[in-house]
Parts: C-alpha cells; sequence; structure tokens
C-alpha cells in the first residue's frame, strides 16, 4: 500500500478499502485538528452495511510537512510494541512510513461514545493519576531492559534535538506573556532551565537501567473512558530512558499544585509497587527523589517550549510544573 501525502488521499474511499480489507462506499469526514500533525476523524460505511469511526493521523499540511519525521516513533510504536506494552491503546488499523520521503499516516479505531480529552486547564483527581500511573508502570515493567529494543533507532533518545532548533527565544515569549503569568521567580530564567535541561539530556541518553518511555506524559496526552478512567495517546516522544521521565511530569500536570504536594508521595509509591510486581527492583528512596526532580525540569523545559497550543492550557501546565520544580530545588539538582 502506498503512504497517502494527503488528507484528501487518505481520506478516499479507495485507499481506506485497502486499509480495512472491505470495501469502503461512504465516508463521512469530521472536523479536522491541524496544529502540527493533522488528526481526522472519519466516519466509514462499508459495503456489507457495517460502520466504523476512524482516526487518522498524519503531517499534511505544508507546516506539518516539514516537521513529519517526528511521526515516525509513534508509527513504529503502533506497529511493533503497542500490542506487547502492557497498557491500555486505541485500536490500530494502519502504521507506516515510507521510507523514501518519511511520510508517515497512523490510522485507530475510535475509542468509543462517551470518551473526553481534557484539555489542561481543569486538573484531574488523584484516583484517575492512580489509574494512569498503573498504565505507565506497565509500560515501564514490560519494556524493562526488554531484549531487541536496545538498540532499535526509533527508540533512542531525541531529548537533545529538542534543544538544537529550540530554545531561550521561545522559553522567553512564554514567560514574559500570559503562559509564564503564574510562574514562581525562582524557575523564570531561561539560560538557567536550558542548561539544566542539556544535562538532563545527556544523563538519559546513557541511562541503564532503561525502559520504553511515553516521554511526553502530559494530561493533553491521555483520553478518559465515560467511568473516567484515563489512557494514554499521542507517542510521537516515545525513547528509550529511565522509568522517572514519565513519573513526576505526569503527576504535576494532572493534579492541582494542592493535590499534588498532597498525594505526590502515596501516588509515586504506588506507581513503585506496580513496577515491582512486574518484576522490577525497587529504586532507592534518594534515587526516587532525584529522579522525579529530573523529570519536572524535563516537563517543564517541554512546555516552556510550546507555543501552538492554547495559552491558558500552557499558563496552567507551566504553573503546575514550575511550582513543582520550586518546591522540590529541581534546578539545584542538575547543576552540582
Amino acid at each position: 500500500m502506498t503512504v497517502p501525502a494527503t488528507l484528501a488521499e487518505a481520506r478516499s474511499p479507495a485507499w481506506l478499502s485497502s486499509v480495512l480489507g472491505a470495501e469502503v462506499t461512504d465516508v463521512a469526514a469530521g472536523p479536522v485538528d491541524d496544529r502540527v500533525s493533522t488528526n481526522a476523524p472519519v466516519h466509514v460505511t462499508l459495503a456489507d452495511g457495517r460502520a466504523l469511526d476512524l482516526w487518522i493521523k498524519g503531517y499534511f499540511t505544508e507546516s506539518g510537512g516539514r516537521m513529519r519525521y517526528a511521526g515516525v516513533p509513534e508509527i513504529h510504536f503502533y506497529r511493533e510494541l503497542a500490542p506487547t506494552a502492557g497498557l491500555r491503546t486505541p485500536r490500530c488499523r494502519y502504521a507506516e512510513v515510507d521510507p523514501a520521503t518519511s511520510y508517515n499516516v497512523l490510522v485507530t479505531e475510535d475509542v468509543g461514545a462517551g470518551v473526553t480529552f481534557p484539555d489542561g486547564r481543569d486538573p484531574l483527581t488523584p484516583d484517575q493519576v492512580a489509574q494512569s500511573l498503573s498504565e505507565l508502570a506497565g509500560l515501564h515493567a514490560a519494556t524493562w531492559r526488554r531484549p531487541g529494543l536496545a538498540d532499535a533507532p526509533w527508540l533512542a533518545s531525541r531529548m537533545e534535538l529538542y534543544t538544537v532548533h529550540r530554545g531561550v527565544p521561545d522559553i522567553v515569549r512564554n514567560f514574559e506573556s500570559e503562559p509564564g503569568a503564574g510562574l514562581p521567580a525562582a524557575v523564570r530564567d531561561a539560560e538557567r532551565l536550558i542548561a539544566a535541561y542539556r544535562v538532563l539530556a545527556a544523563e538519559v541518553a546513557a541511562a541503564d537501567p532503561w525502559c520504553v518511555v511515553h516521554g511526553d506524559a502530559h494530561i493533553r496526552n491521555i483520553w478518559l473512558d465515560p467511568t473516567g478512567r484515563p489512557s494514554f495517546i499521542d507517542w510521537q516522544l516515545v525513547q528509550r530512558g529511565p522509568w522517572y521521565l514519565d513519573v513526576g511530569y505526569h503527576i504535576a500536570t494532572m493534579l492541582s499544585v494542592e493535590d499534588r504536594r498532597a498525594h505526590q508521595d502515596a501516588l509515586v509509591a504506588e506507581y513503585l509497587d506496580r513496577l515491582v510486581a512486574g518484576g522490577i527492583e525497587r529504586p532507592s528512596p534518594g534515587e526516587v527523589a532525584s529522579g522525579l526532580r529530573r523529570s519536572f525540569v524535563h516537563g517543564f523545559y517541554l512546555w516552556a517550549i510550546t507555543l501552538r497550543v492554547d495559552p491558558l492550557a500552557i499558563a496552567a501546565l507551566l504553573e503546575r510544573l514550575g511550582t513543582a520544580i520550586d518546591d522540590h530545588d529541581a534546578y539545584e539538582e542538575l547543576e552540582r
């Protein structure tokens, strides 16, 4: 099958028929979400009368096409790892990369009626975070130093690359405008943040033990089923890394500052219990504390360079992550 280069081709009955292995007679297009990637819902009618709701994800716009390489790890995740990743993901119907052009397209089944996608401005509950941390623990335990993944190029750490084309100008733009309004004064130094992140990136690239981490485990990268149970989407930043890279970042973005302060220790303990239940040795208390500080810096940097998202959402997540850094003196951890 040819990997489509345009959304029109990806939504065509002919191409979707080849994806589904059944004749598609009608495609009804839903509202398209265009950011870097394009996310397009479609309602598909088959010749036998069945209907399916699907999501098509690709890099179809002019600006998105220049970034299509960013989607390649997610394609590999769904094609090679998702079935054994130890967590719940949308059912994948097609995931492919054109090796000559890096065009890549992902087709997943809609996760069903009653599902919601948090916009990040309103935090979730500690009970929900316990559930999503259990998902992360399942992923981490299932991929812990797994043979065959150590040399997979699509899982190589890419954190250093995040500082090559992005950095101080983007951070300053956020810190000095509406998204930075709620930041503690102690975390507002853009040069200090990027210096700390470069140290962290070098550490993560050489980390051992490692597992597969989501890499961008914030509140906007989850979906909630009708019971409120969270699961993860958007796997563009999936890579090898230490377990902690996901955990502190996730807790800090999912909860209000008050709930994070009150429940962080108990939630981390629950995550570690799940990790141990998966056969992994429990990290020492010192390793846990040090790792969480690093994880806060990871998330804070990623949101400090984020521009093409609702400013109110950026502001909410920067405030939660920046306060966590301030509470734990996280910069100092990477300046020793």
